[in-house]
């Protein structure tokens, strides 16, 4: 089976795009900016304050990596903790969290399976115990792994696992983890709530109509992770990453009141400079008019305390 997005539209970077991308072959060409090496803002933390009970929070690990607490309970989202992606992208600074900072995990959840957000050495090491929550198609390369504890979700099904109340909504993006297996598993976003309290984590995704329907079937969203970095040059990635300006749009039609910041310091994946994408939000922040105090750009290993409406 072959999954499409929500306009029955399948996306994806072909051979000939990649080439032409990489081969300069196009007029939106920026200078070279290094991979590694470049100063993002960055946490020290070791973990102490994320053993209480009661904690209700976000901590972000790098890229689009997530520890998520809610009333009791751990949940990590995209978790990759490996020094490089399939061996050659390497990363820009360390995980926020290290292994030993890490609570008990309850569950994981993976948005979709390219390598940047679906690490198997990561994955592997955090072994049989938790729950894992992946899109329909990826439920047979995680048993495989020896991860047996697998819901495999489509979009708009609502799960309660390990306490938590899981949604898994749709993104604007495509799957393929190989050669041949281009859209053979779904691609999306959790929505995640427990006590009132509810977050979404978007996973990659370009811009799109579902956002607003996001909001209408879930729910007030108290705070939204989403990625701001990995669009240029945009004729190649508008189909499958937002740009800051598209994703201060989807944080508009989802209606949520937090706006956190992921997918960016982490990993060089596209052209732009790693620094780049918090000034452009900063910037279209600004120029919208938005309340301050709804912007959250946190440091790579910061923990943001959550409440209901954001604050």
């Amino acid at each position: 089976m072959r999954y499409a997005n929500l306009d029955g539209h399948s996306r994806g970077g072909s051979i000939a795009r990649v080439l032409q991308w990489q081969l300069g072959l196009h007029d939106e060409k920026r200078p070279r900016t290094p991979g590694t090496g470049v100063p993002v803002p960055v946490h020290a933390n070791d973990g102490r304050n994320l053993r209480k009970a009661s904690l209700d929070a976000l901590t972000w690990i790098g890229h689009a990596s997530f520890l998520i607490q809610l009333g009791g309970k751990s949940a990590l989202i995209d978790p990759v903790m490996s020094p490089t992606i399939a061996g050659f992208i390497r990363r820009n600074v360390a995980p926020g969290l290290s292994w030993a900072a890490l609570p008990k995990i309850d569950l994981v959840l993976v948005t979709h399976n390219h390598r940047d957000h679906m690490d198997l050495p990561t994955l592997r090491r955090l072994g049989p115990g938790p729950v894992y929550a992946v899109p329909r198609g990826l439920g047979r390369a995680f048993e495989r792994a020896g991860l047996r504890r697998v819901v495999e979700m489509q979009w708009w099904q609502q799960e309660e696992i390990e306490g938590l109340n899981v949604s898994f909504v749709p993104a604007e993006h495509w799957s393929r983890r190989g050669l041949l297996d281009t859209n053979a598993s779904w691609w999306g976003g959790y929505v995640i709530e427990r006590g009132g309290l509810r977050v979404y984590h978007s996973g990659d995704t370009a811009w799109f109509d579902g956002f607003a329907q996001i909001g209408a079937r879930c729910g007030a969203i108290d705070a939204a992770m989403l990625p701001i970095g990995a669009y240029a040059p945009r004729w190649f990635m508008q189909s499958q990453h937002m740009d800051p300006a598209d994703a201060v749009r989807a944080y508009s039609a989802l209606g949520a009141a937090r706006f956190i910041a992921m997918h960016w310091g982490t990993f060089k994946l596209t052209d732009e400079d790693l620094r780049e994408p918090p000034e452009l939000l900063r910037q279209t922040w600004e120029r919208e008019q938005l309340a301050p105090a709804s912007l959250a750009i946190p440091a790579i290993g910061e923990t943001l305390l959550l409440d209901r409406g954001g604050a």
